[in-house]
C-alpha cells in the first residue's frame, strides 16, 4: 500500500471555452464555475487559456472602446504559454509549477489528450497549508469607495494586482478585483451609447462596482478554517482583520504558495 499522490487524484474535470466564443461568454461561464482561467479549445485541441486579468486589459482598451463585448473574441485574449502535466505524475511535480504564478494546470493522459484540470481549489481540497493564519497572508492594497474605476483599471494593469480592499471613512467596505471591473466594463458597453462611453465611463466609482458586504476572517482564525470558508463559498480572497483593523488579505495564491 502507498500513500503517494498522484495528479489524478486531484483533478478534476476540465472546464473549456471556445477559441471562437465571445469574451462575454468565457466571463459569464467563469462566474458561474469560479475558475480563473479556462482552459480554451480550438477543434478540441488545448491551445491556451484566458483569464479574466486578459479580459479586462482587453475590455479597457482604448482601441477596443468601440467594439462592443460580445464581438470580441476569446482568440483575442489568450494566453498561448500554460501549464501541463500527465495524470499518472506524482503531485510533487504539479505543486511548484503552481506555486510559479501558473493558476491552472492542464492534465493530459499517456496519448496527450485533455482528461482534467487542477486549480488551487482543486489542491487546496486535498492539501491544506500548516502554520497560523500569518504565514499564508499577503499584505492588502487599498483603495478608497470614491475611486473613479478607470483610475483602477490602469492600476490594475500596470501593478498586476488582482483585488483590492475598499475602505470608507477609514472602514472596511468592501473587495473589488478583475472580475468586478470586467463585470462592469461589459455592463457599461451593452447600455450607453457609443458617442456617450468616453465621458460617462469616468462617472463609474468604486463603490458602484466593489463586492459588498465582504466576508473577512480575524487574524486568530485557523488556516484549515479558512481554507473551508473559501471553498465553501466558493471565494478566492478574504480580508484579515484584527480587532476590526484590515492587517492582510489571504487568498487561494498564498495559500498554494505555502504548501
Amino acid at each position: 500500500m502507498t500513500n503517494t499522490i498522484f495528479v489524478r487524484d486531484v483533478m478534476t474535470k476540465p472546464v473549456t471555452i471556445a477559441k471562437s466564443a465571445p469574451v462575454t461568454e468565457a466571463l459569464d461561464k467563469m462566474l458561474d464555475t469560479g475558475l480563473d482561467p479556462l482552459v480554451v479549445l480550438h477543434h478540441d485541441d488545448v491551445v491556451g487559456t484566458v483569464s479574466r486579468q486578459k479580459i479586462v486589459e482587453k475590455l479597457g482598451a482604448k482601441h477596443s472602446s468601440e467594439v462592443a463585448p460580445t464581438a470580441i473574441h476569446v482568440s483575442n485574449t489568450i494566453d498561448t504559454e500554460f501549464t501541463i502535466v500527465y495524470e499518472d505524475q506524482e503531485l510533487d511535480v504539479l505543486i511548484p509549477l503552481l506555486q510559479n504564478q501558473a493558476k491552472l494546470a492542464v492534465v493530459y493522459n499517456e496519448d496527450h489528450k485533455l482528461v482534467g484540470q487542477v486549480s488551487y481549489g482543486d489542491l487546496l481540497a486535498k492539501m491544506v497549508p500548516e502554520g497560523n493564519l500569518s504565514s499564508v497572508t499577503d499584505p492588502h492594497h487599498v483603495i478608497e469607495a470614491g475611486e473613479r474605476m478607470v483610475h483602477l483599471r490602469r492600476k490594475m494593469v500596470d501593478e498586476k494586482i488582482a483585488r483590492y480592499v475598499v475602505m470608507a471613512e477609514n472602514k472596511l467596505a468592501g473587495l473589488v478585483s478583475e472580475t468586478d471591473v470586467a463585470i462592469a466594463i461589459t455592463k457599461f458597453r451593452e447600455t450607453v451609447d457609443d458617442r456617450h462611453q468616453e465621458h460617462q465611463v469616468r462617472n463609474i466609482l468604486i463603490k458602484d462596482i466593489m463586492s459588498s458586504p465582504v466576508l473577512s476572517v480575524e487574524a486568530n482564525s485557523s488556516v484549515n478554517d479558512v481554507v473551508s470558508k473559501m471553498l465553501a463559498k466558493n471565494i478566492s480572497s478574504l480580508p484579515v482583520t484584527d480587532n476590526g483593523r484590515v492587517v492582510g488579505i489571504v487568498t487561494r495564491e498564498s495559500l498554494i504558495r505555502a504548501l
